[in-house]
């Protein structure tokens, strides 16, 4: 099987790395593609990084409405091959298809929200500030940029970056995941049908080496980073090393607070499509629900039985509500943490190791699991499980659970359902998290929002999305400005 190209400057081109990895489907095991990783990467990285600083002083100087009438073309075609690219986000990641076309109605939002970049990178001008003194600040491109994506939304996220990058007049380089590389590159096949000039946005594969090569390369100016917060910590630190701006997105222990006058029917549909939705494989993914007061017996029914009825199997199968988890390690490794959490004394409300999903008995799967009572010393109580698992606890009162939360590593996501305004005020004004849900499970930002973040889930200042992509790929200048009147007379 032949290793996938790379897109560099405009063409599609092999590696220079002759190894590589299988990219497997997570249900089946079967072999969809080949993947380079190995040393040789750091060359396609060079090239590519060639390609991005040849093209930038071109590119730059391009007027910003001019940069973003590709993007108009792009939303059209990605609504046209929707279908096809869910499905092999499906056949690579192992999620649903309706969760798979929800990732590419995401993806279109951002480049929806890039074509706005007209606007949002408009200078500030003051006249007069002193007499016959103007001063203005105005925004400029940044020079070559580079997004090292995730796994779990193959789709999706180069988009909170690349498409900003590309209208404030930055060129770029996406770099997959290794795991799901296919997705990618099928959008690089539609994006070679858009009027950009070569060079201006480049695709590269690889693991590691490839990603270091990338932190460390001198004409790399910004880095954009999704993952575990272990990785965020090492791309932040090496990255700002090496002196680029840097936007990590780390890991999560996203905690929702379940009171006593919420909506039980509405709450349990909700609070289960957050814990169990894509596996649990996403940074706003629920992992600790804690059940506040006289909810708690009620609450712990209605989601067992939620969870109960959640069918496992295969993304692509109609009535499938949650598929694989990503590799057999991760398969493992959770499967590992429940075994742990339920000898440090949890009781596990229902076990959803070694499910057997027929004709795929060598998937990756995991059904809905409930641990309950979990001791606060467990190391379930800290671990991003990243799995179809949840953390089910009890607490007397909001001011404990805000407690609870604020003292955790993570500030990804929290929220709280609940009928009481004040208390959903309360709840948003003193919970420690960059993401905030009222009545919602997962509080993912619409595209004109900065994707937030706090505490040991972010590292960097400025979030991908909206109005924080365009500052993170502009950098400011401000111009002062001196015409005496008296000096426009003698001309």
């Amino acid at each position: 099987m032949e290793l996938l190209n790379n897109f560099i400057n405009g063409a599609w081109t092999k590696s220079q790395e002759t190894e590589g990895l299988e990219v497997i489907n997570p249900a089946n095991q079967v072999v969809l593609g080949k993947v380079p990783v190995g040393r040789a990467t750091t060359k396609d990285v060079d090239a590519a990084v060639n390609a991005a600083a040849t093209a930038f002083p071109g590119w730059s100087n391009t007027p910003v409405m001019e940069r973003v009438q590709p993007f108009y073309q792009l939303k059209l075609l990605l609504e046209q091959h929707k279908r096809e690219l869910a499905e092999t986000i499906t056949l690579e990641c192992g999620k649903t298809l309706s969760e798979s076309l929800g990732e590419i109605t995401r993806t279109i939002e951002n480049v929806e929200m890039a074509c706005a970049t007209p606007a949002l990178i408009q200078s500030e001008f003051s006249e007069d500030i002193a007499r016959g003194i103007d001063e203005f600040m105005i925004r400029q491109p940044v020079g070559v940029c580079a997004c090292i994506a995730p796994f779990n939304f193959p789709g999706m996220v180069p988009f909170w970056f690349f498409p900003y990058a590309l209208a404030c007049g930055n060129t770029y380089i996406v770099k997959p995941s290794e795991k799901v590389p296919l997705t990618m590159n099928k959008m690089f096949h539609i994006i070679e049908q858009l009027d950009l000039p070569e060079g201006v946005i480049n695709l590269v594969h690889g693991g590691k080496e490839s990603v270091d090569s990338l932190l460390s390369h001198p004409d790399v100016k910004a880095i954009s980073f999704v993952g575990s917060s272990k990785v965020a910590k090492y791309v932040y630190a090496t990255a700002a090393a090496n002196g680029k701006r840097v936007q990590a997105q780390g890991g999560a222990k996203n905690p929702i607070v379940v009171l006593g006058d919420a909506d039980l029917e509405m709450t349990t549909k909700i609070v289960a499509d957050s814990v169990y939705g894509c596996a649990g494989q996403r940074c706003l993914a629920a992992s600790t629900i804690i059940a506040v007061g006289d909810s708690s017996g009620t609450f712990q029914e209605a989601i067992k039985e939620s969870a109960d009825k959640r069918v496992t199997g295969f993304g692509l199968d109609e009535g499938v509500d949650m598929g694989p988890v990503i590799t057999p390690e991760s398969r493992q490794r959770i499967e590992g943490l429940i075994k742990k959490g339920i000898d440090e004394g949890a009781r596990p409300l229902i076990d959803g190791r070694n499910p057997k999903i027929s004709g795929f008995a060598k998937g990756n799967f995991i059904a809905p699991t409930i641990l309950a009572d979990l001791p606060m010393k467990s190391e379930l109580m800290r671990t991003e499980i990243f799995g179809p698992v949840m953390n089910l606890m009890h607490m007397d009162s909001l001011d404990e659970a805000i407690k609870f939360i604020n003292n955790g590593q993570y500030g990804n996501m929290a929220a709280l359902f609940t009928a009481s305004g004040a208390s959903a005020r309360k709840f948003r004004k003193e919970v420690n998290s960059g993401n905030v849900g009222i009545n919602i499970g997962v509080a993912a930002p619409m595209a004109q929002f900065p994707f937030s973040g706090w505490k040991d889930s972010f590292f960097g200042d400025l979030h991908g999305q909206g109005r924080h992509a365009i500052e993170f790929f502009t950098q400011t200048k401000v111009v002062v400005e001196r015409w005496p009147k008296e000096w426009n007379r003698k001309f």
